[in-house]
């Protein structure tokens, strides 16, 4: 196991698309819900715990072995949102081109074969984990990390919130993080039956929204 592989895997600048997304965070903005720093943490709590656990369990059922397209069908069940669902596999189809350049496997080459419009992201996060050697915590804790940073680092954008700031409330948020990616891994190897289905229903609601929208600076 490579804990730098790890650390490659959860870099912002892996190019996977995920920077041109807010996780909700723009339609938050604008709905005055995120105004500064304080609010951000709120949200990016509620996130982690919702569908940050649910993305993470995906994940980590993933990683150790699980049918991804008994998975992939599980994602879909989880996303009430028809645009949280487009979003999710577009996001999986980008990190999917990423994760077999970089770790190619026959098990990346088949879900890819499976699902040329792409797979849910958390699916794919997960065996691009097992691809590089890592397990079911690895790609959990990834998952969870990215459920909140991605809001984190469009607030910067959107309130051009201090990006100490920002950074502050992602490492406030850690030991949330440790136990959300624990919970997660712990109930992947319940089977598929045993992940969490945590909802966010505000978050859905808003999503279809924002896709409607005419301009926007994020796609999601």
């Amino acid at each position: 196991m490579s804990r730098a592989a790890l650390l490659v895997l959860a870099d912002g600048r892996f190019p996977a698309g995920g920077h041109a997304h807010s996780g909700g965070a723009e339609p938050a903005v604008k709905a005055g819900r995120i105004r500064d720093a304080r609010d951000l943490a709120e949200f990016c709590r509620g996130r982690l715990h919702t569908t940050g656990l649910t993305s993470a369990a995906l994940a980590a059922a993933a990683a150790l072995g699980l049918d991804p397209l008994e998975l992939d069908e599980a994602a879909d069940a989880r996303t009430p949102s028809p645009a949280l669902r487009a979003t999710a596999r577009k996001l999986g189809r980008q990190l999917m081109r990423a994760a077999r350049s970089t770790w190619p496997s026959t098990e990346l080459d088949a879900l890819a074969a499976a699902r040329p419009r792409g797979a849910h992201q958390p699916i794919v996060l997960g065996l691009a984990a097992r691809s590089a050697g890592l397990g079911p915590e690895d790609a959990a804790h990834c998952a969870a990390y990215e459920t909140v940073s991605g809001p984190a680092t469009a607030a910067v954008r959107l309130l051009s919130l201090d990006p100490f700031e920002a950074t502050a409330v992602l490492a406030r948020l850690a030991p949330e993080l440790d136990q959300v990616a624990e919970r997660a891994a712990r109930a992947a190897r319940d089977g598929i039956d045993a992940l969490p289905a945590a909802s966010a229903p505000l978050l859905d609601i808003t999503a279809e929204a924002h896709a409607a929208w005419p301009v926007r600076l994020f796609a999601s």
